[in-house]
């Protein structure tokens, strides 16, 4: 069945049941709206700290903006993006999306406006819902995404070159449309890339997305009774998909506008949250505090929580043991996945596998995996190799990208481009990236978009930008230049210069020295990583 039928079935057996809540930590003073109340707050009132909708009203306003994507004359197979930060319209207007047989394209709300313009370009879209923290660099592109796309603003104050979606969608019914949607239907394009910096963009159909729902489910053993905390952004299939446990069971979620220590801990003993999905940076900034004493476990209700599990980048064992050390009773799971499998679980942990921390796990539910080399043929237990996955969650492939599809679907698997490797129990073990990409606290960095940044300096001969290991982010990005014969540079010159860029891509570490590249001119970059790693990354952590 498409996904958009849980939603359905969820609205009719637990209408008045919460769905989601969505926490703000910046309101200084707690204020408990419903989404009701909320719409008829003032434009010049604080936001306030918390808004709930139930399922009935979930699925109402998804039907609403379903019936306004109609109205404009979407249809069918047409593309919708969401540039939003998480909030309670954000699901909403994903499922509305979905319930008009549109596909949804949710856009990384860290996009420049140049790679805005280039993926909404890519994917086709008709129409682009975006937030207020985005008028700045939606206008600056909007004259020429206005010519040939809606632009529907989220929020208050609706600049000019775009239409107020909450004015719209208010005129609009809250009756589901008649619209046939088909399992093998496509529903949603995300972004990933590989080396070149560039999206790809992924497309999955209603099947995978199903398929996500009901394995998170099976996999952290998910009940109505639980309480899911959602705190990395809605655009990533890491999130998304996770949370997709929760509509499966129809249990409630919490999203939190925050990642502070003492803000997650607030939320989970507030709401009640039995399940919460972290990365590293976030739960190694809560033992920080709770070593320093700046948090007390006692000063918060936590009996509830029962199940802490991290994905997105490498996990050190260390961080587990420290971990188990506050937190005893916590059952562990780790997700390994990609886009391309529709996020997270095709290989996991398991709750009960605490003595294998450090490995990426068995097969997930519905998947199945294989090792092989570089000529396809499987090889040997305790060899490693490149790291196959198959099953429902497979993308379709590349949209507008045949040949990149081709170079990673064969056969129905798809070759992750990690290498790997698997124990004599049958858990495996990731060993090294194919893909130069940086992992960076659960961010992806792209290098060759850092080195064409850095190559720009009047200084630089020459440059190339690796991840060294880091114990709270997993990875930085270091970048190794080659200053121009006779010039002097200085590592205050260099981080001056890339203000310019986002923070996040900034590189944290400068490393002058020569930039070796082979007989073809392609730097030479696993030398660079041994001699300023000293071992592989992944390989140090499973040893942890």
């Amino acid at each position: 069945m498409p996904i958009t039928d849980l939603l359905e079935r969820n609205s009719k057996l637990y209408g008045d049941e919460i769905a989601l809540v969505e926490i703000n930590p910046e309101v200084q003073e707690p204020q408990r709206v419903t989404w009701k109340e909320y719409e008829l707050i003032q434009p010049t009132a604080a936001a306030p700290y918390r808004r709930e909708i139930t399922w009935s009203v979930f699925d109402e306003k998804a039907n609403r903006v379903a019936n306004l994507l109609l109205s404009r004359g979407i249809s069918k197979g047409q593309k919708v993006a969401i540039l939003l930060m998480n909030c309670l319209e954000w699901l909403p207007i994903y499922f509305g999306i979905l319930k008009t047989g549109a596909v949804a394209v949710p856009l990384n709300f860290r996009y420049t406006a140049e790679e805005i313009d280039y993926c909404v370009k890519l994917a086709d879209v008709d129409v682009l819902f975006f937030g207020t923290e985005f008028i700045g660099r939606v206008e600056s592109i909007a004259a020429d995404l206005g010519r040939e796309r809606l632009l529907l603003f989220v929020g208050d104050s609706c600049p000019s070159f775009a239409e107020d979606y909450h004015r719209a969608a208010a005129n609009c019914s809250s009756v589901a449309p008649k619209v046939l949607i088909e399992d093998e239907d496509e529903a949603a394009i995300y972004y990933s890339s590989g080396t070149t910096g560039f999206p790809k963009a992924i497309l999955l159909r209603h099947t995978a997305l199903l398929q996500a729902a009901r394995m998170e489910a099976i996999h952290h053993e998910t009940t109505r009774n639980d309480i899911f905390l959602c705190i990395p952004p809605l655009y990533h299939t890491g999130a998304k998909m996770h949370w997709f446990g929760s509509l499966f069971t129809g249990s409630r979620a919490v999203l939190l506008k925050g990642n502070s220590p003492s803000a997650i801990l607030d939320a989970v003993s507030r709401e009640g949250c039995t399940i919460v999905w972290l990365l590293v940076p976030w739960a190694q900034d809560i033992l920080a505090a709770l070593d320093r004493g700046d948090l007390r476990l006692e000063d918060y209700r936590l009996d509830q929580w029962r199940l802490m599990h991290i994905g997105a980048q490498p996990v050190p064992p260390s961080l587990i043991r420290h971990w188990k050390s506050y937190f005893p009773h916590h059952k562990y799971d780790t997700n390994y996945g990609l886009s391309e499998s529709t996020g997270p679980g095709c290989v996991h942990l398991g709750m009960d596998h605490l003595d294998k921390v450090g490995a990426i796990g068995i097969p997930g539910h519905g998947w199945k995996v294989k090792i092989v080399d570089e000529n396809g043929q499987i090889v040997p237990q305790g060899q490693v190799g490149e790291l196959c996955v198959k099953g429902a969650g497979v993308m379709v492939g590349y949209y507008h990208d045949p040949k990149a599809t081709e170079e990673v679907l064969k056969d129905g698997w798809l070759h992750t481009g990690d290498m790997a490797r698997q124990d004599s129990d049958g858990f495996y073990f990731l060993v090294d990236r194919k893909k130069d990409v940086i992992i960076s606290g659960g961010e992806n960095l792209y290098p060759v978009q850092i080195e064409a940044f850095l190559a720009a300096h009047p200084k630089v001969h020459d440059v190339a930008v690796i991840g060294l290991p880091d114990h709270r982010l997993g990875e930085i990005a270091a970048a190794i230049i080659q200053v121009k014969e006779g010039e002097s540079c200085t590592e205050e010159e260099i981080n001056r210069f890339c203000t310019a860029l986002p923070r996040y891509k900034r590189p944290r570490k400068i490393i002058f020295a020569p930039v070796p590249r082979n007989a073809t001119g392609k730097i030479e970059k696993p030398k660079l990583r041994e001699q300023y790693c000293g071992v592989r990354l992944v390989e140090a952590q499973n040893k942890g």
